[in-house]
C-alpha cells in the first residue's frame, strides 16, 4: 500500500468512525431514555438534551466530510483508487541471452538467480528452479472436452498402480508427479506408486526423497515404493522393474516428470474394465520447459515412421464421424506413456528387454499389440500434463540406440518390410555391423501367440505407410569425377541441389524408384507426404520441387539411370553432371552427355 493514498484517506477515516461512535452513543442514549421513561422524567429530559447536541455535532462532521477536497474523488459505489506512482524499474544485466531458458522468462532475475536457473536448466533441461519456487499441489486448468465432465464411471473399476521413471530429476518434479497423482486419484481406486530410479546421481533423489516418501507414508502409509536401478538399464528396463513391483489390477507407466489432471484415471480404468486386451494412452498437454505452463494438446492417434520415431497424426475418418472429441480413438501406436491390464501385459510379452536405453520400445509394444490379438487406444478424456524438455538425460545423440532398436523391431515384426527402416536410417541391407543382440525369444513369442503377418497391419491398422515396394537404391550419389563429393538439396526452402562435401545425412539422402523418379533430402514415409523430385527445367541448373508441383509445372522428372553409368533425363536426353565453376568449386549441371557416371550408396536389386 502507498503511504501517500494512506495519508490522503486518513481524514476520512477518522470522520467516519466518528460518526459511528456518535451514533452509537445516540442509539444507547435512546435506549437508556426509553428505559426510565415515566419513572425519571428528568434523566429523561437530560438524555433528550444530550441526543440533540450529539445529532448536531454529527451533522457538523457529516457536512465537514463532504467539504474535504484531498484530491480523492468518490462516486457512490465507487472504490477508492490509489493514485498512479510511477516505480523505477532496475535493469538486470542478461547473462545468457541465447539460452532457450530466458527466451521469454525470467526478466526479473537478479544475476545470481540467473545463474542458479541456467545451471538447473543446463542439469534438467527444464526449469527446476522455478519448478523449486511453485507449489507442489499448483493448480492446472481443465484441457479436457467439456462432454468429458458429464460422463459417469461405475464405481466398482479396477485399482491402478503408478509406475513413475526417471533418471536424474529435479526432486520438486518428481514430489509435485506424486502429490497430482494422489490429489488427483479416488483413494479407493490408487493401489501404489512406484518410483524407478534408473541408476541417477542426484543426491536430493537419495535422503530427500525418502523423507518426502515418509511424509506421504503418515497420510498413506506403504503408498509409495521405490527400485534403484544399480546401473542405468534405460528406459524400458526401467518400465519393466516399475511393472514388476506394482500390485494394482490396472497398471499406468509414466515419465516423472508429468502432472496428473483431474479425473484422469476413471475414463482409463472403466476402458480396459469393457476390454482387457486394451493398451491405452492419455492425451498428454505440453508443459513448457521454460515458464512450465502448459499447453492444451487434443486428442490424436500416435504413429510413427519408417525410422521409428514417434510422431502425432489424425485418426481415422470414422472418429470425427462421431462428432465427440470424449470418444476413444483407435491409434497405431503409443508415445511411451501406457496404461494396461497388469496380467495382460505380461501374456503379451510385456516390452522388449533387448531393448537398448531409449527409443523404439513403444512402437513394438503398438505393433506387437495389434498383430497379437489386443489393440491399442487414445482416451482423450484422460489428461496427462507432460513437460517436453529442451534436452534429454539419457544420451546428447538418441539416434545412435534409436537406430540400433528399431531394427531389432523390423527383424521380429516386419517380415518383407524389414528393409525400410534400414533406408530410413540409410543403413546398408546387409554387412551394416549393427548389434541388434538376440531376438530368438521374441520371434518364440511371436509364433507362441499365433500373431498375424505384418502385411495385416499395414492394411487394417495404418494404411497410411507407404511400402516403399519399388526402390531400386538409396544413399549418397556420387560422380566418379570427384568422389568426395555428393549430391545435397541445397538451401531450403530452394529449389537448387548442390554438390557439397559427402557426410551422408538427411540432405544428401538420394533414392531411386523403378517410375524413374529421383529424391533428393530424404524420402517421405507417408503416403500423404510429397517427396522432391530431381527435374529438368530446360535450363543448365537442374531443379528440385515436391513431384506434384513438378507434373504440374510439366517439369522432365524421369530419368534413365544404371548403377556406374550416367544420369539422363527420359524426355530431354540430357545428362546430370558436375562441372568446375567460376569459383573453382563444383556444381552440378544438367548438359549434353559426355560420358560422366554415377553410384548411389546402397543398392536393393542390381539395376
Amino acid at each position: 500500500m502507498r503511504l501517500g493514498w494512506v495519508r490522503g484517506l486518513a481524514p476520512l477515516l477518522a470522520m467516519a468512525a466518528g460518526i459511528l461512535y456518535i451514533t452509537s452513543i445516540k442509539w444507547e442514549v435512546h435506549s437508556h431514555e426509553e428505559r426510565l421513561k415515566g419513572a425519571h422524567q428528568n434523566e429523561s429530559a437530560r438524555g433528550q438534551d444530550i441526543l440533540k447536541r450529539l445529532e448536531k455535532m454529527e451533522a457538523h462532521i457529516e457536512k465537514l466530510v463532504k467539504s474535504i477536497d484531498n484530491g480523492i474523488s468518490l462516486k457512490e459505489g465507487q472504490a477508492v483508487k490509489a493514485p498512479e506512482v510511477k516505480k523505477e524499474r532496475k535493469v538486470v544485466k542478461k547473462l545468457y541471452p541465447n539460452s532457450a531458458l530466458f527466451t521469454s522468462w525470467g526478466d526479473e532475475l537478479s544475476e545470481e538467480e540467473q545463474k542458479e536457473a541456467e545451471g538447473l536448466f543446463q542439469m534438467y533441461g527444464y526449469n527446476a528452479f522455478l519448478s523449486d519456487r511453485l507449489p507442489l499441489n499448483r493448480e492446472i486448468p481443465d484441457t479436457r472436452d467439456p462432454k468429458c465432465a458429464k460422463h459417469q464411471y461405475p464405481h466398482d473399476l479396477p485399482t491402478i498402480s503408478v509406475v513413475l521413471i526417471y533418471l536424474d530429476e529435479a526432486l520438486s518434479i518428481i514430489k509435485r508427479a506424486v502429490r497430482s497423482i494422489i490429489d488427483k486419484t479416488p483413494q479407493r481406486l490408487l493401489k501404489d506408486i512406484i518410483l524407478v530410479d534408473d541408476h541417477s546421481s542426484n543426491e536430493d533423489l537419495k535422503e530427500k526423497l525418502d523423507a518426502y516418501i515418509s511424509f506421504i507414508h503418515e497420510e498413506r502409509p506403504g503408498l509409495v515404493k521405490r527400485v534403484r536401478h544399480k546401473e542405468q538399464l534405460g528406459l524400458t528396463q526401467a518400465r519393466l522393474s516399475g511393472w514388476r513391483e506394482a500390485e494394482g489390477d490396472v497398471v499406468a507407466i509414466l515419465d516423472a516428470h508429468i502432472e496428473a489432471h483431474v479425473e484422469w484415471a476413471e475414463p482409463l480404468l472403466a476402458r480396459i474394465k469393457e476390454d482387457r486386451t486394451l493398451v491405452l494412452t492419455p492425451v498428454f498437454d505440453k508443459v513448457q520447459f521454460d515458464d512450465l505452463t502448459v499447453t492444451r494438446y487434443g486428442p490424436a492417434a500416435d504413429t510413427f515412421d519408417w525410422a521409428l520415431w514417434c510422431m502425432y497424426e489424425p485418426f481415422k475418418p470414422e472418429w470425427y464421424a462421431l462428432k465427440d472429441e470424449s470418444q476413444p480413438g483407435k491409434s497405431p501406436s503409443i508415445m511411451g506413456i501406457l496404461v494396461v491390464d497388469r496380467l495382460f501385459f505380461g501374456e503379451i510379452g510385456a516390452l522388449d528387454g533387448g531393448m537398448k536405453i531409449y527409443g523404439g520400445e513403444n512402437v513394438e509394444l503398438g505393433i506387437r499389440v495389434w498383430l497379437c490379438g489386443g489393440s491399442v487406444e487414445v482416451i482423450p478424456c484422460s489428461k496427462i500434463a507432460h513437460i517436453e524438455r529442451a534436452h534429454k538425460p539419457y544420451l546428447p545423440d538418441l539416434s545412435i540406440t534409436m537406430k540400433r532398436n528399431a531394427l531389432r523391431v523390423a527383424e521380429v515384426w516386419m517380415d518383407d518390410y524389414k528393409h525400410n527402416v534400414n533406408i530410413a536410417w540409410n543403413i546398408p541391407l546387409k554387412d551394416h555391423g549393427i548389434d541388434i543382440g538376440d531376438v530368438s525369444e521374441r520371434k518364440k513369442l511371436r509364433k507362441r501367440l499365433n500373431c498375424k503377418p505384418f502385411q495385416w497391419y499395414l492394411d487394417n491398422v495404418y494404411p497410411m505407410l507407404d511400402p516403399l515396394g519399388d526402390l531400386l537404391g538409396y544413399g549418397a550419389l556420387v560422380n566418379d569425377q570427384k568422389t568426395d563429393l555428393c549430391i545435397d538439396q541445397g538451401p531450403f526452402p530452394g529449389n537448387t541441389p548442390i554438390l557439397y562435401g559427402c557426410h551422408y545425412y538427411g540432405p544428401q539422402n538420394c533414392y531411386y524408384r523403378a517410375s524413374r523418379e529421383i529424391y533428393i533430402g530424404g524420402i517421405r514415409s507417408h503416403k500423404y507426404d510429397s517427396n522432391r523430385c530431381l527435374v529438368d527445367t530446360g535450363t543448365r541448373t537442374p531443379g528440385l520441387y515436391e513431384c506434384k508441383v513438378a507434373q504440374q509445372k510439366g517439369f522432365h522428372m524421369l530419368w534413365d539411370f544404371q548403377q556406374g553409368k550416367a544420369i539422363q533425363n527420359r524426355q530431354t536426353k540430357r545428362c546430370l553432371e558436375i562441372a568446375p565453376g567460376e569459383d573453382t568449386y563444383y556444381q552440378l549441371i544438367i548438359q549434353e552427355c559426355s560420358g560422366q557416371h554415377w553410384n548411389i550408396q546402397n543398392l536393393i536389386k542390381d539395376f
